[in-house]
């Protein structure tokens, strides 16, 4: 890459380097070549301390294929078995659906709920102690789905694999990641962290932005457990995860065998043979024409994307505490900066033009209570906005129309183009990890939400979050809020028919949305369901007296 190229990711990335405002780090290799190493912007407003290179930052998700190499480290030395059920080594989980395996858990195949979403919806931003992850879980009545059945990303079958690892290897969790992953390649900087009220030495403040019309600025973003681990729980620097890739990509492995590397890399499979771009904690799929290996990572306040082209020996860590860019995509432009004449065109996305009849429509699968809805995307595509979160691009594919697992963690989400071309059809056919959906149009406009709420109103128990709620009007808003053992929470609805509802939570720094379906009975509201991305069907009563 010549200094032409150079400078073209300094042009990249320059928006970043401020004095007033939070920023990120960078750190790019290119065929055992250092080629990038810069911070941008400020590890701390507070200290007014910029970013360095050096600067150690918690990266999230993107820790998850190190809690599944250490399963594999364990199976290797014949402590556990990744095709067993996970009851068998926590025997007082419930398994609703079914048993999931360890790689299904590993995979985000295992149904299970996610607990951060079941968390927010029942305590909001209120801090859960150690322990109560694992109690919610065992609180479960219901899954997603049966094991293999779909995919839905899962950080409670992440935190369960960490459980495992402590008591199968006699460690904690964060001593054996040390022990056998980061100390063998030299990542003196890394380590598994349990709460951001921990101090650590060289760490970035992570920073929140706060809403303009809530006075501006910044606040520290604290992540609401005191038990993070192997669900997302790691910080490091861009040094130690550069040196972790190249040892990903080598041939010659310090830490694992190759079978267990090789489990690590595969992408899995659903029940029904469609193949997943998801292995174990790491995405793997083609992009415009190359492989890539990747995870993104979030956590409250920061984000990152660790990312690696095999066969370019192209390695990318993108850490961030607080800017307002996407590390995800700021990785993908890299890609193209450096790989350039390697790379295909990329592929088509829907033109909003084309199906703009299917604009501000909705629909609702009434066997699954599944909602879609269709909205601009941005740039002029068609944008398919899922369970009422935000419209994400369609990709155009000829004869369907796709949201990929790799752009919201869930899915594929499919549909026929052709049906979309015209009128909006009263009936959609569409399908979630290959499972069809049949789906009616919802009425234009929707009924007034006095009118579809005013038999909601009431107070509700919800027995899988061990929470209390109510429904009531608040002027002409309708809101429901949630009282669990750490916290509250509230969400204002909107009327989407008589019986389903769209909501979203009040708090302006916990942008969780969802849908809501009214379950009755002889025409009486006895209950409703709450579903987002990752936790479906969850169940509130109608208290009695």
């Amino acid at each position: 890459m010549g200094g032409t190229n150079n400078t073209a990711l300094d042009t990249l990335f320059q928006p970043f380097d401020r004095h007033d405002a939070p920023g990120l780090v960078v750190g790019i290799a290119h065929r055992g070549r250092l080629l990038y190493r810069r911070g941008f912007g400020m590890a701390s407003l507070e200290h007014a301390v910029a970013n360095t290179p050096a600067t150690r930052m918690p990266i999230g998700s993107s820790s998850k294929h190190f809690t599944s190499l250490a399963i594999l480290l364990l199976a290797e030395e014949g402590l556990l078995e990744i095709d067993a059920g996970v009851r068998r080594y926590l025997p007082e989980l419930p398994a609703p659906r079914g048993e999931p395996t360890l790689r299904q858990l590993m995979s985000h195949t295992g149904g299970q709920r996610c607990y951060l979403d079941a968390g927010f919806l029942a305590d909001g931003m209120g801090i859960k102690p150690a322990g109560a992850a694992m109690a919610l879980m065992r609180r479960q009545t219901d899954a997603n789905f049966a094991p293999g059945e779909k995919m839905i990303y899962s950080n409670g079958g992440y935190h369960q694999l960490s459980q495992i690892i402590a008591r199968v290897s006699g460690m904690s969790y964060e001593a054996f990641l040390k022990a056998r992953l980061f100390d063998p390649l030299g990542m003196a900087d890394t380590a598994s962290v349990r709460s951001d009220f921990e101090i650590h030495p060289g760490m970035a403040t992570l920073h929140v932005p706060v809403p303009p019309e809530l006075g501006g600025g910044w606040r520290r973003g604290i992540f609401p457990s005191e038990e993070a681990s192997g669900d997302g729980a790691t910080v490091t620097t861009v040094d130690d995860m550069l040196r972790w890739l190249a040892h990903l990509r080598s041939p010659h492995k310090i830490v694992g065998s190759a079978r267990s590397w090789d489990q690590l890399l595969s992408p899995a499979a659903l029940g029904n043979r469609l193949r997943l771009p998801y292995a174990l904690g790491l995405m793997r799929h083609d992009y415009r024409g190359v492989e890539l290996i990747h995870h993104a990572g979030g956590v409250v306040g920061g984000s990152c994307q660790i990312l690696t082209a095999p066969a370019h020996a192209l390695d990318i860590v993108i850490m961030a505490n607080g800017v307002q860019a996407s590390p995800v995509q700021l990785a993908y432009q890299v890609v193209d900066l450096v790989l350039g004449d390697a790379l295909r065109p990329p592929p088509p996305k829907a033109d909003a033009a084309r199906f703009r009849a299917m604009l501000g429509t909705r629909y609702h699968a009434p066997d699954s209570g599944l909602v879609i809805g269709f909205a601009e995307g941005g740039d002029g595509t068609l944008g398919l906005s899922f369970l009422n979160g935000p419209p994400l691009s369609l990709r155009d594919e000829g004869e369907a129309l796709r949201l990929r697992i790799q752009d919201l963690a869930i899915g594929p989400l499919e549909m026929p183009s052709q049906a979309l071309a015209g009128e909006p059809p009263d009936t959609l056919l569409f399908s979630e990890g290959g499972h069809a959906e049949r789906a009616q149009r919802l009425p234009s406009p929707p009924p007034s939400l006095a009118e579809a709420g005013s038999a909601l109103v009431g107070r509700y128990l919800a027995p899988d979050l061990d929470a209390e709620a109510t429904m009531a009007f608040e002027g002409e808003r309708l809101l429901l809020r949630v009282a669990g053992h750490y916290g509250t929470t509230s969400m204002t609805l909107d009327a989407y028919a008589s019986d389903v509802f769209g909501w979203q939570m009040e708090d302006p720094f916990l942008p969780l949305r969802g849908t809501l379906n009214v379950q009755r009975e002889a025409g009486r509201v006895i209950g409703f369901q709450l579903d987002t991305w990752r936790t479906r069907g969850l169940r509130f009563d109608r208290a009695i007296g």
